[in-house]
């Protein structure tokens, strides 16, 4: 598990705030649990860039820090699932905020980056 060589500064709300997101995937990751509760796998598939350990990785730190939790089913071979958490859900208006800002400024990346695929 990663561990902050330097600590959240716990006066700044925006500082605490992104401490919580400021990961490449856990944003969408939320997104992704918005809706259902979903496998592992699922979550793989819907982010193939993120490989597996990242994803893993970022998957135990959501649910270490409030934000998704995650139901083991005692059964052969052992399944489990992950699910957005009320503290994960009131991050989902910061999310479609910058969806939508992102949405709107798509020309910028399209030059910088190319089109979209």
């Amino acid at each position: 598990m990663y561990e902050r060589k330097i600590p959240v500064d716990m006066s700044c709300p925006l500082r605490l705030t992104m401490s919580l997101i400021d990961s490449k995937w856990k944003s969408c990751i939320l997104d992704e649990l918005r809706d259902r509760a979903l496998r592992p796998s699922e979550l793989h598939k819907a982010l193939p860039e993120a490989t597996p350990r990242v994803l893993d990785l970022q998957l135990k730190e959501l649910v270490e820090d409030g934000l998704a939790t995650k139901t083991i089913f005692p059964e052969l071979p052992p399944r489990s699932k992950y699910a957005i958490t009320e503290l994960g859900r009131s991050l989902l208006p910061i999310l479609d905020a910058m969806i939508e800002w992102g949405e709107k400024n798509a020309a910028v990346f399209e030059r910088k980056y190319g089109a979209r695929p």
